[in-house]
């Protein structure tokens, strides 16, 4: 299991400088030119060693932009939730009826993975609520079948926050727009890889600065 998530990450890190498109699906760019995209920047520029958009269509590559936005937001809040969990911050009360409390049980992988793992139960709580959010709440098509908003591109999942009688995303320029997508994507490649260097060392094991004993 451990090494089929090293393995992932991976693939999803390989990805992750892999362009994102600058406008909506509708004015794609060409197939074979992702040279001028967001996220084609210094020292890297065009970085897709695994070749994944050899001959790619638009089609494929906004599936590929999709899944690698996805995969960063959740290595973010797994690296935040491991940094939060070994610095002693957990959620109060018990994790079930026989009275454990969610600090009773070990950090990262440890918590799934082991003698002290949570019960197996829990793990297919999580795993439930993790494919009803993938399925239903998550759905990038969900906001625009609902008819809440008009996504402008794979990915647009807002909070329902507004200012006024807008979504706080609409008062930005294009380019503002722009930059701040491409500061998520960068955040996402930098947890992806903070992530799988957590996981590797908590393997590894040791004492690290901020993060503790691993």
């Amino acid at each position: 299991m451990f090494k089929s998530t090293i393995i992932a990450s991976l693939c999803a890190g390989a990805l992750g400088f892999a362009p994102q498109q600058t406008s909506s699906p509708s004015s794609a760019l060409k197939a074979t030119d992702f040279s001028k995209a967001v996220g084609v920047q210094a020292p890297l520029g065009l970085f897709d060693p695994l070749n994944m958009l050899e001959d790619a269509d638009q089609e494929r590559f906004e599936r590929l932009r999709y899944v690698e936005l996805k995969h960063g937001r959740i290595a973010q809040l797994a690296f935040l939730g491991n940094i939060i969990t070994r610095a002693g911050v957990h959620l109060p009360g018990t994790i079930d009826n026989e009275g454990h409390t969610f600090d009773s049980y070990p950090n990262g992988l440890a918590a799934f993975f082991g003698p002290d793992a949570i019960p197996a139960g829990g793990f297919w709580q999580i795993f439930a609520f993790i494919g009803i959010m993938e399925l239903g709440i998550m759905n990038p098509d969900m906001a625009k079948n609902m008819g809440v908003f008009e996504p402008e591109f794979r990915g647009d999942l807002r909070n329902g926050i507004k200012h006024g009688d807008k979504f706080a995303w609409d008062n930005f320029t294009p380019e503002q727009k722009l930059k701040k997508r491409a500061i998520e994507l960068n955040n996402g490649r930098a947890a992806m890889m903070g992530i799988l260097g957590l996981m590797m060392h908590e393997k590894i094991g040791g004492s690290f600065p901020i993060i503790g004993q691993m």
